[in-house]
């Protein structure tokens, strides 16, 4: 009999360049997609998923209780992966509320969800409930701010700056302790910043390259200093597969690609591949469309994940080189535009 997997947030970016393969690779699994579909959920993410016989789609909210307890029961669900999340750091800001009860109070509802189905008691598992797993996708912001030099490890102490990490760092802590109080089978992982196809357009990459399209300015937070660590999605994807399979209990696993840019560099290498790819019609370069704005508000300096553990232990590596992963994620956006 396939066991039924629920994966939350499939229609948003990574989740949606997550399920696809994910399908593929394990025709095994009834793989059920449970997402909002709020602003950054789209279901035309999940295009290539159609017709597949072992997929489903359920629109509903992680912040309901009663709904989650009723798809664990009656899907009989026997393992999570945990994508839905409000994941923006200017919409966190400006509006955290919906932060709070998605990621933190909505992350609680499923983990006890899955503690009330698969186990009786702390420690006490049901029978052919023994491999059930419930994987925690989280950010490599909950560990704050580095400085120039250093990496965050998974023995980072966390130090959250903005509501967004602020709540996703609660909400690792909490899936933490359901591994430690009731011994539930619970893996996590912390990433760096994504970048592919299908992310929402309020993105830096997304937002500097449909700017480009519509001769629109590209703003730039301050004078474009901050650093992060860059990963294609699909090898980030890859590696939560890795996790959900093979890593232990309890543990945190950090993934990024050791590919640091500054986000003036970033931008200004989009607008030099738009200039060849796209060239504009007045001969001039898309750089000039490049504006500073006054700087985000707490605005983390750099990030930078190791990922040693995740290499030493699971053999997990990024396969994908930036630039190539670059331009074909521009490909993908001008092709959608055009």
């Amino acid at each position: 009999m396939k066991q039924s997997i629920l994966i939350t947030g499939g229609a948003g970016f990574i989740g949606s360049n997550f399920v696809p393969e994910f399908c593929a690779r394990h025709p095994d699994y009834n793989v059920i997609v449970l997402d909002k579909l709020t602003y950054a959920g789209d279901m035309s993410n999940l295009y290539e998923c159609h017709g597949k016989s072992n997929y489903s789609f359920i629109q509903a909210d992680i912040c309901d209780m009663n709904a989650m307890e009723e798809i664990f029961t009656s899907l009989d669900i026997r393992g999570v992966i945990h994508f839905a999340a409000e994941s923006h750091v200017d919409n966190s800001i400006n509006g955290p509320r919906a932060f709070i009860d998605t990621n933190i109070t909505g992350t609680f509802n499923l983990l006890q969800a899955a503690y009330s189905y698969w186990m009786t008691a702390p420690g006490q598992v049901r029978k052919s409930y023994e491999s059930c797993r419930f994987h925690h996708i989280s950010t490599d912001e909950v560990y704050g701010s580095l400085g120039a030099e250093g990496l965050f490890t998974e023995k980072t102490a966390y130090a959250p700056n903005s509501p967004y990490s602020a709540s996703k760092a609660s909400s690792d802590h909490i899936a933490h302790a359901f591994f430690k109080t009731y011994g539930l089978n619970v893996t996590i992982s912390n990433c760096s910043n994504n970048y592919g196809p299908k992310q929402h357009a309020e993105k830096l990459i997304p937002k500097t390259i449909l700017n480009c399209i519509a001769l629109k300015h590209i703003p730039v937070y301050g004078n474009g200093s901050n650093i992060r660590d860059w990963i294609y999605v699909k090898d980030h994807c890859k590696a939560i597969d890795l996790i959900f399979h093979s890593g232990k209990a309890g543990e945190t696993y950090n993934v990024g690609a050791s590919n640091e840019q500054t986000n003036l560099s970033l931008v200004k290498m989009i607008c030099t591949i738009m200039d060849r790819k796209l060239p504009r019609a007045d001969g001039r370069s898309y750089m000039e469309l490049i504006s500073y704005v006054q700087d985000r508000a707490g605005h983390d300096f750099r990030y930078a994940i190791d990922s040693t553990k995740i290499k030493n232990e699971l053999g997990w590596v990024p396969e994908t080189s930036f630039e190539d992963a670059l331009e074909q994620t521009i490909d993908w956006y001008i092709r959608k535009a055009m």
